[in-house]
């Protein structure tokens, strides 16, 4: 499982993975993840957890629980890895430097989505037509041309689309004439008064 590591002032390597670790106590959890065991059960829908922390940021998907605040714009979110990104979108850092252009981005799965614009390599392809996808979102708004699905449904009106940026500004139709029909209103309204 694991060994004792004289070579350095890192105790403990562990020989699945030969990750150094330092406090005993950290052995274990690493171990569990080399293990099909999974000690930790969700109480609520029963899905299991090799570690106890993975095991509590999925009861947040249950409690609604969101304990990590931004201090800038008090949004809250489930995980800590979560707040840290967002905060990136107050202070303007982008760590993530593309290698080809220089572009720099916020997340790192934003980078590896844009080097494939450099590689070409399209991963998702459609299993209706073959034509291929940089992005698994972009290969699911294409499926909809072959299902005929339209998910997103105005609340006002009922119209569907196939996606939420189109059903936006279908949305703004609704504010415009509703705006319109305000200005009408007052305008008839002081035609009225005039006469």
């Amino acid at each position: 499982m694991y060994k004792k590591n004289y070579k350095d002032e890192s105790p403990f390597i562990v020989s699945e993975c030969d990750k150094t670790i330092t406090e005993k106590a950290s052995i274990v959890e690493q171990q569990r993840i080399h293990t099909t065991e999974s000690q930790f059960s969700c109480l609520k829908c029963g899905k299991l957890f090799k570690l106890k922390q993975h095991l509590e940021k999925h009861e947040r998907t249950h409690t609604g629980e969101k304990p990590f605040q931004c201090s800038e714009c008090e949004k809250c979110f489930t995980q800590k890895a979560c707040l840290v990104q967002h905060l990136r979108t107050h202070t303007g850092e982008k760590p993530f430097p593309c290698p080809e252009c220089g572009k720099c981005f916020i997340q790192k799965s934003n980078l590896d989505i844009h080097l494939r614009t450099h590689t070409g390599e399209k991963p998702f392809p459609c299993p209706e037509c073959g034509k291929c996808f940089i992005q698994k979102s972009n290969l699911d708004k294409h499926l909809r041309t072959h299902t005929g699905e339209k998910p997103f449904s105005c609340p006002e009106c009922k119209k569907c689309f196939t996606e939420k940026s189109t059903l936006v500004k279908h949305q703004r139709t609704h504010q415009e004439r509703s705006h319109f029909h305000v200005l009408n209103v007052r305008n008839v309204s002081l035609r009225n008064q005039l006469l």
